[in-house]
């Protein structure tokens, strides 16, 4: 059988996995300047753990776990017969691959509340997978780089995850603008068109506006049973000017008497004023009226960043969720949280030619085999060349040296060594830079350094 890859799902090589690690290694370390500590969970949760946190859209892409053994012996044959798959799920699955970080955040909060100290930081780096349609910059399994602070209401925390976001991405070299909204916006919005009930509704669609245009979140709204003078009321918001406090003042305008709508504009006001107070460019901070994120627990403020230069959908997002531990049974645990796309960013940076020469791991030199007596002295140099902490590999054959030669050159290896018996002699090293081509013979000590 030919082998084949999962649809959604990459090998990655050498080259890969060490540019991946810088990328993580810079998240990582700006993740705990801010004060955040790592935290990781399972790879799989209860089912129930996870179902009813994403929307009707997102429950359905979440990686069901066949149970064990013969799962099909308890299931109810009338539900089988009829194709009932809602029904079936729940018979023959009670795990799942975790959708988010964010859930099984909150779940870890909820059972280990009592142990905690609040405001409780963590960051979390680990794969999550969702059954999506592959495509580019999107993928079945990618890994999430999360960092929530729940325990807290106050605003400072949202002006903090910006700073948070702008000084990664700048260390990343990655130029981009930050986009916010908040859901109490979105809520005033629905209230201001007469359509409340059907909040959940107009946020799914308004959300695609980005994929599906104006026209296609209009006919999205009607198909949802979303009158066409709630419509008309709405339309504004496909016109928005590029000044995110001048659209703010607007929307205070039409905001009169609407409390919820009023709270929404006067949060997010707070958080660009004090950002841009800590000298934030206004440039890097959009009011997006149409950003809805799609999840159903977002209760205050919504992030998405988007790269400058590269056509590539959100390469981060996150948003307040006040209420997300209330489903484990625990109540007034305020929370707030932020994801930065690994797999987008790497994506963006490749495109751009963002990663320096030092993201990718390289061997330092390579010794030539010469077999004999010489290869076991090879092997005593490149043991005090590692306890040096630089990288060093003998070639396993005594083979032709135009074999070692393309070996080294193919692998990276920046240097070429020779230990052959006039050097073992004379107690010198002769090796050449593979790069720009010069070679040289030094003392043992001067090679060593």
């Amino acid at each position: 059988m030919k082998p084949s890859l999962a649809k959604g799902t990459r090998d990655f090589t050498s080259e890969e996995v060490s540019r991946r690690k810088y990328i993580i290694n810079i998240l990582q370390n700006n993740f705990e300047l801010f004060g955040f500590q790592p935290l990781e969970t399972p790879s799989f949760e209860n089912l129930s753990t996870l179902t009813g946190k994403y929307g009707e859209e997102g429950d359905r892409l979440i990686f069901k776990i066949l149970n064990s053994g013969d799962y099909t012996s308890k299931v109810n044959q009338e539900d089988w017969e009829n194709k009932s798959h809602q029904k079936l799920t729940s018979q023959i699955s009670d795990k799942a691959l975790r959708y988010d970080l964010t859930v099984p955040f909150a779940r870890f909060v909820a059972m280990n509340h009592g142990k905690l100290t609040f405001p409780y930081k963590r960051y979390q780096i680990q794969p999550v997978w969702r059954a999506d349609r592959p495509q580019k910059g999107r993928f079945r399994e990618f890994y999430q780089c999360d960092a929530d602070v729940v325990g807290s209401e106050s605003l400072f925390q949202e002006v903090d995850l910006v700073q948070l976001y702008l000084k990664s991405f700048s260390d990343l070299k990655v130029p981009v603008t930050i986009h916010l909204n908040n859901r109490k916006i979105l809520s005033g919005l629905a209230e201001y068109a007469g359509i409340t009930d059907k909040l959940i509704d107009f946020t799914v669609a308004l959300d695609k506006l980005d994929k599906i245009g104006k026209e296609g979140v209009v006919k999205e709204l009607l198909e949802r049973e979303i009158s066409q003078e709630s419509i008309d009321k709405l339309d504004f918001l496909f016109t928005q000017s590029d000044d995110a406090l001048e659209n703010l003042l607007q929307l205070k305008e039409k905001f009169a008497g609407n409390e919820v709508g009023t709270k929404g504009v006067e949060e997010l006001e707070f958080v660009l004023t004090q950002s841009l107070n800590l000298g934030v460019d206004i440039q890097n901070l959009v009011f997006d009226i149409t950003l809805a994120r799609g999840l159903d627990y977002y209760t205050g403020a919504i992030f998405e960043v988007k790269a400058d230069e590269v056509a590539m959908g959100s390469i981060g997002g996150g948003g307040r969720y006040d209420n997300l531990t209330e489903v484990f049974g625990v109540k007034n645990i305020p929370g707030i949280g932020i994801s930065f796309g690994l797999d987008r960013i790497y994506l963006v940076m490749e495109e751009l030619g963002l990663f320096p020469e030092e993201a990718s791991s390289k061997v330092e030199y390579l010794f030539a085999n010469f077999g004999g007596e010489e290869t076991l002295e090879a092997l005593k140099l490149i043991m005090k060349l590692r306890e040096k902490g630089v990288s060093a590999e003998l070639y396993p054959e005594n083979s032709k040296i135009n074999k070692q030669f393309t070996y080294a050159e193919k692998k990276g290896i920046k240097n070429l060594v020779f230990l052959g018996e006039e050097e073992i002699k004379n107690g010198t090293v002769t090796f050449k830079n593979l790069e720009a081509g010069e070679q040289k013979t030094v003392s043992l000590d001067e090679f060593l350094g």
